[in-house]
């Protein structure tokens, strides 16, 4: 569970957050496990890798905004051939093999 105020891990029966001190609320998914409000979505970084990761957008949606910059200026830099970099994170992404943001919090479904 993280604090929705400053995104600090709290223990899941803490009432406050011990980063911040805000006040802890659980929002549940239907299945009674805890949801994290700050989490990214699978589906739409993989999404974003697959269609315009040429440009690292996947990346940056995550979090890892070096390694986005990084992804642009190989492409400009090989004319378009680093564009599979994007391309091959977005499926891995998807089929679960990159799951976490830069927070280390992991991808929703």
């Amino acid at each position: 569970m993280f604090c929705k105020n400053c995104g600090a891990p709290v223990a899941n029966n803490a009432a406050f957050c011990q980063n911040c001190g805000a006040g802890v609320t659980t929002t549940t998914s239907v299945q009674g496990t805890p949801k994290d409000p700050n989490a990214k979505s699978k589906l739409v970084a993989g999404l974003l890798g697959i269609f315009i990761g040429s440009i690292g957008i996947h990346r940056f949606y995550l979090g890892y905004i070096g390694i986005g910059i990084a992804q642009i200026v190989v492409t400009f830099a090989t004319c378009g051939i680093g564009s599979l970099w994007g391309f091959i994170e977005g499926i891995l992404i998807l089929t679960g093999n990159i799951n976490t943001d830069s927070d280390g919090r992991p991808l929703t479904e």
